[in-house]
């Protein structure tokens, strides 16, 4: 099976980061059990409070666009944005055969 990885990258405002992550648990859920979700992690910047990055396994770029537009739809692409110091960036590639 092919496998698309998406990278979210955000800056997290300082006063928001605990509650950025405890709305993850709640919602991180349903993000890895959506159709073509391979898997997901959660990585924080070491060095940069807030610098949070997700590290996501689709089974393609549809997939993922198609969970991007329910959770926009659900205003959760809204609060989270809210949180947020700017927009985050949302990076997709697949594996090089070399």
């Amino acid at each position: 099976m092919a496998t698309t990885v998406v990278i979210l990258e955000m800056q997290v405002k300082p006063e928001a980061v605990e509650g950025v992550k405890a709305s993850f648990k709640d919602l991180l859920p349903d993000t890895r059990s959506y159709d073509g979700c391979q898997g997901l992690d959660v990585y924080e910047d070491l060095d940069e409070s807030g610098h949070l990055v997700l590290y996501e396994r689709w089974d393609s770029k549809e997939h993922y666009q198609r969970y991007l537009n329910w959770r926009t739809e659900t205003g959760a692409m809204e609060q989270l944005g809210k949180a947020l110091v700017g927009p985050p960036s949302i990076k997709y590639f697949d594996r090089v055969d070399v």
